[in-house]
């Protein structure tokens, strides 16, 4: 199978200090680990646990309390993207995870003032992903857009569909900009995995994987995971599938069913 494996260090290898969960990860055969928010860290302590390891940071949150789709923060966004996109020079990431939405420390949406119409939260998204991309392409990182789902963990969040951040990723057409997608996100929120796929792959740039309902390992829900690879092979992508799931019960068991599919 031609797609690289990653393991979000973040929910997988919680039973070990996140400095171990590097080699644990390589130990395990991925190709590559991925992290959430940057802050508090020590970086460069970090980035030599990963070269110690020999497996690449691929990915980190890029934003944080602050929203694309209001336009009046779009100056503290930016100012904050800068930061997110250093640190990840810093990891030797070669991309940061984007939303629309400002989210809190538990991942839920920070609700924008009251009276943003969609059409203004629209033109804000696209508007601050251009400028966005722009930071992006100066810095050599790229920009990789998620759409969430918001029946369980993110409700009210505005970027929900595949389709959405796919057209806004053609028409700003940036190098530097790709979606992100999410396959336990998008089941919750449109299904049709495969047939997403098939339409709009030719638009990502990174895939996270959970079974859901739960967010676990393959197998725990009721995703057919071998049609949704098959389908992300056949699309052409060859990116990083990062495993982004909580284990049912253990690292150990999730890594074994993540295996399988291999």
């Amino acid at each position: 199978m031609a797609l690289l494996r990653s393991a979000h260090l973040d929910t997988m290898y919680q039973e070990l200090p996140l400095p171990e969960r590097f080699q644990a990860a390589r130990d395990d055969g991925f190709d590559a680990v991925e992290l959430w928010s940057w802050q508090g860290r020590d970086l460069p302590a970090l980035r030599a646990a990963a070269d110690r390891a020999g497996i690449p940071v691929c990915c980190c949150d890029g934003d944080g309390p602050f929203s694309l789709i209001d336009p009046g923060q779009r100056a503290d966004y930016l100012a904050f993207l800068a930061r997110s996109l250093e640190a990840a020079r810093t990891l030797g990431a070669r991309g940061v995870t984007v939303h629309a939405d400002a989210l809190d420390d538990a991942g839920a949406v920070i609700l924008p003032p009251a009276g943003l119409s969609p059409t203004v939260k629209l033109c804000s998204l696209y508007d601050g992903l251009a400028a966005s991309a722009a930071l992006a392409e100066r810095a050599g990182v790229d920009l990789y857009l998620e759409p969430l789902n918001v029946t369980v963990d993110h409700p009210g969040a505005f970027l929900r569909d595949t389709r959405t951040a796919a057209e806004l990723v053609r028409l700003i057409g940036s190098p530097r900009l790709r979606v992100l997608y999410d396959i336990y996100h998008m089941q919750l929120s449109e299904g049709d995995l495969c047939g997403a796929i098939r339409r709009f792959a030719g638009a990502f740039g990174h895939v996270h994987a959970a079974d859901a309902p739960g967010r676990h390992e393959p197998g725990t829900g009721e995703i057919a995971f071998p049609r949704v690879l098959r389908a992300l092979e056949r699309s052409g992508y060859t990116g990083y599938v990062s495993f982004e799931l909580f284990p049912a019960r253990s690292t150990a068991e999730a890594v074994r069913a993540i295996r399988a599919l291999w």
